[in-house]
């Protein structure tokens, strides 16, 4: 009877402790490494901040993701090795920064000239087979796109007013390499390729007449207002699409119910960042005229010039490959049903 008295005790104490154990395992937190492209400081970075903030508090704690600025732990170059590496488990980066793997990251990551207002990007990607494209780009380097972050219109800054194609023509303008250097070439423009940090200095000292660089926030932050007087805002040029990517393993290990929350976390972190550009813009606009610049708004036949020679650069992108023939054309079937075509 004792015996039996013994092993019932020990019996109730072990189911005790398993059931003690076993709420705590539940719970135990899982914990990535996710670094971004853009500094600490920059809308950019704080609203990827807010996101892994949410993903925390939406998870009740079991998914935890550290973001790490811009170089924090690898160059922004080498971001997609450290995701496929497993260094990092996540990334929010751009996708034309691998164009030298494939070209048609360069399409993907913003088609140039096409978009009138960060919706219809939006719209392509979450429903118009835009993250599928980018997914299959992503494939080969074992990561997924969980979703996009539209960043929004982009600006120039420039020393002399830019109104019209023609005004292009014998400029020297900072750009990166792609399919907007090509553009420029076309509107007779001088490219020349620097790093974006550089675009300040190089306006300063008359390296270059004009710059891209990104939207009017970050384009004040950076003080491209002191050395430029006009900008042209809204742009034509560019609407970048930036993606937030993650190693297929970790993810693939994480449970169904903690996707679902990263994925609807995310798709309220590109909501929520084109709203707070967009409100942000409008203020750096108030600031730049304040300060005596100048803004620029293109003329709709103007921006139909553009918009003729943007669609040569395309067709010629698409001849890079048969993925970048499917991008381009993926996206001009969504714009022609816009009636931007």
């Amino acid at each position: 009877m004792r015996k039996w008295r013994i092993r019932g005790t020990m019996l109730v104490v072990a189911m005790v402790v398993a059931m003690a154990i076993q709420p705590a395992l539940a719970k135990k937190a899982i914990k990535w490494k996710a670094q971004s492209a853009w500094p600490s400081g920059l809308l950019g970075q704080k609203a990827f901040e807010d996101f892994c903030q949410k993903v925390k508090a939406m998870s009740n704690g079991r998914l935890i993701i550290k973001p790490y600025p811009v170089g924090a732990i690898v160059p922004y170059s080498e971001l997609l090795e450290a995701v496929e590496n497993n260094i990092l488990q996540a990334m929010y980066g751009w996708p034309g920064y691998w164009a030298g793997k494939d070209p048609a990251f360069s399409i993907m990551s913003d088609l140039t000239a096409a978009w009138n207002n960060p919706h219809e990007a939006y719209a392509f990607h979450y429903y118009q087979g835009g993250l599928e494209m980018l997914n299959k780009l992503y494939e080969p380097f074992g990561v997924y796109t969980v979703g996009v972050v539209i960043v929004g219109m982009e600006s120039f800054s420039s020393k002399v007013p830019l109104r019209t194609v023609a005004d292009f023509k014998g400029i020297k303008i900072r750009s990166p390499e792609g399919m907007l250097g090509d553009l420029l070439r076309k509107m007779g423009a001088s490219v020349v390729v620097l790093p974006s940090p550089e675009a300040y200095s190089a306006l300063d000292k008359g390296v270059v007449d004009a710059t891209d660089y990104s939207a009017p926030t970050a384009n004040f932050r950076l003080g491209l207002h002191q050395v430029a007087k006009y900008f042209n805002f809204p742009g034509f040029h560019s609407m970048p699409q930036s993606d937030f990517t993650v190693n297929k393993k970790a993810w693939n290990k994480l449970p169904d119910d903690l996707k679902e929350i990263v994925r609807i976390a995310q798709r309220e972190w590109c909501q929520d960042f084109i709203q707070r550009g967009f409100i942000e813009d409008l203020e750096a606009v108030e600031k730049m005229k304040a300060a005596g610049c100048v803004q620029v708004k293109w003329s709709d036949d103007e921006l139909a010039k553009v918009r003729k020679l943007a669609e040569q650069v395309w067709d010629e992108w698409a001849q890079k490959s048969p993925r970048c023939k499917e991008a381009v054309e993926l996206q001009k079937r969504w714009l022609r049903r816009l009636g931007n075509l």
